[in-house]
């Protein structure tokens, strides 16, 4: 389901605690290629209440694509993959490790997980918004991603 095959935006859900990291982000999409709407969250409690309607999220659309960083507050990104996973009704949802770590084990775990891909961020501002528009012409313009809700 890409933007040239429906009239309505991309949902995605950028769960991000560092403030800079998700300005940047959403800066990248803004002149994005496909239409999308970014929803930012800064914990992993607040991105399950977020995918589950919960709480102040009850309203919440479902994604179609999250972005996640494993680094957060309250529970972290390899909790909140766990539960994504897991969860019949959020487990094809795909989710895009965005994160500083460059440990073998957390690459090796979060695709455990069942990430559907893993990026680095870089520390330099042009190789980030490069890395950003890159995953914006993958994942938004190429992949056909599931309908939402099934």
């Amino acid at each position: 389901m890409t933007n040239k095959e429906t009239s309505r935006p991309i949902e995605i859900l950028l769960v991000e605690d560092n403030p800079g990291d998700a300005r940047l982000t959403q800066e990248a999409l803004k002149d994005a290629k496909v239409l999308n709407e970014l929803h930012v969250v800064e914990d992993g409690v607040e991105a399950l209440d977020f995918l589950r309607q919960q709480g102040k999220h009850t309203r919440a659309v479902r994604p179609d694509l999250i972005l996640l960083d494993l680094n957060l507050p309250r529970k972290d990104g390899r909790e909140v993959l766990a539960e994504i996973k897991s969860d019949v009704n959020l487990r094809r949802i795909p989710v895009v490790i965005l994160t500083i770590s460059k440990v073998d084990e957390d690459i090796i775990r979060t695709y455990d997980l069942h990430a559907n891909c893993y990026i680095t961020k870089p520390v330099d501002l042009d190789r980030f918004m490069e890395v950003i528009k890159a995953v914006e012409d993958f994942w938004l313009a190429i992949v056909k991603l599931p309908p939402r809700g099934e």
